[in-house]
C-alpha cells in the first residue's frame, strides 16, 4: 500500500477499484438477479480469494426479497466466511461478530442530515460558517462559500485531516501503535484540515476527504444540542432495532461477540500482524467511528432504499450524484455511492477502512437485494467490486 493510498484508506477504500459508483441517479436503476444466481458460490469463491491475498478473516451476508412480501420477512438471508476472526485462536468469522465500519458510517450521518433538512431545521444550501462561524477560516479555505451540500458530496475542497504529514504518520505508520489510544477532538481534526490550503474552490473538483463529514457532525450537534451519535441512535438505530451498532466515542473496546483486528503498515509487506483490536476511534468521529455487523448494515439499506428513513425528496437528494473522476466510471451522492456492474446491475453503497477493519455494503435501487462484507485487516487487500460483483452478477474476477 502506497503512502497516497494509505491516506485514503482510513476511513474509506475509495479508490477507482474499490468506489461504488456508477449511475447518475435513481432512473437508471436495474434491480433484478441473474435467475441462476441463488447459491452465491461466486461470492463465496471471492470472499475465498481475499484470504489467500493475504486478509485474515471475511464475513458476509445477502439478503434477497422485499420486508414483508411472503411467509416470515419475506427475505431469503445467506451467511458465509472465509478465514479465520482470530489469527491467536482460530474460528471462522461469524454474522453477529460485531466490527469496524469506517467510513460507512458517512452514510448514517448523512441521512441524519437529511432528516433534519425534512424537518425545516437546515437547509442543504446553508453555509458551514452559518452553523460553524470561523472554523472553516484561514490558508484559502472560506466556510462561507462552502455549503452543506458541498460537504456531503464531497465537493467543498477542503482539505482531508487525514492527509496532513504529521497525522499522517500517527495513522498509518508504525508510530500509530504509540498513539491508537490517543483522543482527538473534532474541533482539532478541522483545525489540522485548514492549515492546508483547499483542494480546489467549493464546487470546481471531486474529491473525497473525512473532514467534510467531521463538519457535518459538528453541524449535527449544533442544529439539534445534542451528540451526533445520539441523533443517529434515537432517529436510525433505535427505531431499526439496530442492537448491534453503536457509536463508540472514545471507547476503545470492540463489544462481543467480535473478532480481533489487524494492521500491516505500508513498509512491512509480507511481516506478521499487529493486533489493533482496540484503538481510540476519536481519529475517525463522524468520519468513520461506529461498530456494526453484517446483519444491522444490510437491515440499514433495506430501511434507507426501502424509503422508510427519508421522505421521497430527500431519498431523491441523497441519490442524486457527481462525477467523481475515478475510473472505472464512478459518481458519489449524499453519503452513498452507485456503480453499474458489468451485468448491468446498478448498486448503490460505500466502503469503509479504519484501522483493524474493512467493510462494504450495498444494494440495488429497490432495496430487494443487499449485500454487506467485513475484513479483519487494513493493509492487505480488499476488493470490493470483486464482491459486488460476484453477490450481484454471479460473476467471480
Amino acid at each position: 500500500m502506497t503512502k497516497r493510498t494509505a491516506r485514503g484508506v482510513l476511513l474509506s477504500l475509495l479508490t477507482a477499484a474499490a468506489l461504488i459508483g456508477g449511475a447518475s441517479g435513481p432512473s437508471g436503476a436495474r434491480s433484478s438477479v441473474p435467475p441462476d444466481h441463488r447459491a452465491h458460490e461466486g461470492t463465496r469463491a471471492a470472499m475465498e480469494a481475499l484470504v489467500r491475498a493475504g486478509m485474515p478473516g471475511v464475513v458476509g451476508q445477502a439478503s434477497e426479497g422485499r420486508d414483508g412480501s411472503g411467509a416470515g420477512d419475506g427475505r431469503r438471508v445467506w451467511n458465509g466466511s472465509a478465514g479465520t476472526a482470530d489469527l491467536g485462536r482460530p474460528r471462522a468469522p461469524r454474522a453477529r461478530d460485531r466490527f469496524r465500519i469506517g467510513s460507512n458510517t458517512k452514510t448514517f450521518v448523512a441521512t441524519v442530515m437529511l432528516q433534519l433538512e425534512a424537518e425545516h431545521r437546515l437547509r442543504l444550501t446553508d453555509t458551514v460558517e452559518r452553523w460553524l462561524p470561523g472554523l472553516v477560516r484561514g490558508h484559502g479555505n472560506d466556510g462561507r462559500a462552502v455549503s452543506l451540500r458541498r460537504l456531503l458530496d464531497h465537493t467543498s475542497g477542503i482539505s482531508d485531516y487525514a492527509a496532513d504529514p504529521a497525522l499522517h504518520k500517527r495513522l498509518f505508520e508504525r508510530d500509530f501503535l504509540r498513539h491508537r489510544f490517543d483522543t482527538y477532538t473534532p474541533r482539532q481534526l478541522v483545525r489540522t484540515a485548514v492549515s492546508h490550503p483547499p483542494v480546489f474552490a467549493p464546487g470546481k473538483g471531486w474529491s473525497y476527504s473525512n473532514t467534510n463529514y467531521v463538519l457535518a457532525g459538528l453541524v449535527i450537534e449544533k442544529v439539534t444540542g445534542h451528540p451526533y451519535g445520539r441523533e443517529i441512535r434515537d432517529r436510525v438505530l433505535r427505531p431499526l432495532g439496530l442492537r448491534a451498532t453503536s457509536v463508540p466515542g472514545r471507547s476503545a473496546a470492540l463489544p462481543r461477540p467480535s473478532g480481533r483486528g489487524y494492521i500491516r503498515f505500508p513498509d512491512e509487506p509480507g511481516t506478521p500482524f499487529h493486533d489493533v483490536t482496540g484503538i481510540n476511534p476519536t481519529e475517525a468521529w463522524a468520519a468513520g467511528e461506529m461498530i456494526s455487523t453484517v446483519g444491522d448494515l444490510n437491515a440499514f439499506y433495506r430501511a434507507l432504499l426501502g424509503g422508510r428513513l427519508l421522505p421521497a425528496r430527500q431519498l431523491a437528494e441523497m441519490l442524486t450524484t457527481v462525477d467523481t473522476g475515478l475510473r472505472p466510471a464512478a459518481r458519489y451522492g449524499l453519503g452513498i455511492a452507485a456503480r453499474k456492474l458489468s451485468c448491468g446491475v446498478t448498486v448503490w453503497g460505500h466502503d469503509g477502512g479504519i484501522q483493524g477493519a474493512v467493510s462494504q455494503v450495498s444494494g440495488v435501487r429497490d432495496a430487494s437485494h443487499t449485500a454487506a462484507f467485513g475484513g479483519n485487516a487494513l493493509g492487505v487487500p480488499f476488493d470490493t467490486l470483486a464482491l459486488a460483483e460476484a453477490e450481484f452478477c454471479g460473476r467471480a474476477r
